[in-house]
């Protein structure tokens, strides 16, 4: 899995190229990074830190909604929009996914472009544990969305981006000329029914408009689309999505199982995205 992506990775500490050798990945500068052996390789610099990734917790309830299709048009739109993108790129480079989390979305992308590699990038080794085992031709690395990212420059024909850090130079940077970012993202009406019942985050209504700003001094806007379709999720189920995603930081289980009480079981929950698709 690592060596679908060897060509693509850069030393973290001195940005040159790494070579796999055995279980380790070396760069000319002597540096040497080892495979873990869940599968997972760290490329973070030394004094990174990595409080901000996903729990363990998090990441085993984001295992287990997705698994049970919820979020599947999100990541069918995904995979629909990525070959797109790519239709008329002869030389594709490899399909990076910042914030990749469990590889999911990654996953479903990679099985409607045959052959093309995948790295999935994230700062949670406990997500990066089951992208690992995502799909044969993902390999998992362990890095800082805010920092260079370890791949060299004009690696990437294809960026994707779910409900994930945005880091608009080192974006630039990795997408060859003409590759494409392919960015989800909630919109304002996203879990609307357990925003205000359960004390969840929620989303402002410019943010489609701020992600646009952000994103302009290095990208072209290149199309969008939103799905929003109608899911019915079971009081474990609504548990669950709580659990996997920014309010499991900010929500009382115990607050959390109270307020699931006036919620009727199953409880019908729009689910509301942009696909957004930027170009170098």
């Amino acid at each position: 899995m690592l060596q679908d992506i060897e060509p693509y990775l850069a030393c973290p500490h001195c940005a040159r190229p790494l070579t796999l050798d055995g279980r380790t990945l070396r760069c000319p500068g002597g540096h040497s990074h080892d495979l873990a052996k869940q599968g997972y390789v760290s490329l973070l610099a030394g004094d990174a830190h990595t409080g901000t990734g996903d729990t363990a917790d998090m990441v085993a309830a984001r295992g287990d909604f997705l698994a049970a299709g919820h979020y599947r048009p999100i990541a069918d739109a995904l995979a629909e929009a990525a070959v797109a993108a790519v239709a008329d790129a002869a030389d594709g480079g490899l399909v990076a996914d910042l914030g990749a989390g469990t590889g999911h979305y990654l996953a479903h992308v990679l099985d409607a472009l045959p052959g093309r590699p995948g790295a999935a990038l994230d700062i949670s080794k406990y997500a990066l544990r089951r992208a690992a085992r995502a799909h044969p031709r993902i390999g998992a690395v362990v890095c800082d969305a805010w920092r260079p990212l370890p791949l060299l420059d004009a690696s990437a024909g294809l960026v994707l981006n779910v409900f994930a850090p945005r880091n608009g130079p080192e974006i630039r940077r990795v997408l060859r000329p003409g590759g494409t970012l392919l960015l989800v993202s909630p919109t304002a009406r996203h879990l609307r029914e357990l925003v205000a019942t359960l004390g969840l985050l929620s989303v402002d209504e410019e943010k489609q408009r701020r992600i646009d700003e952000k994103l302009g001094p290095y990208l072209t806007p290149a199309g969008r689309r939103e799905v929003e379709f109608t899911m019915r999720l079971s009081a474990e189920d609504v548990r669950t999505v709580v659990g996997m995603g920014p309010s499991a930081w900010h929500t009382d289980p115990a607050r959390l199982a109270e307020r699931l009480t006036a919620l009727p079981d199953p409880v019908e929950v729009t689910a509301s995205v942009t696909v957004a698709a930027y170009r170098r």
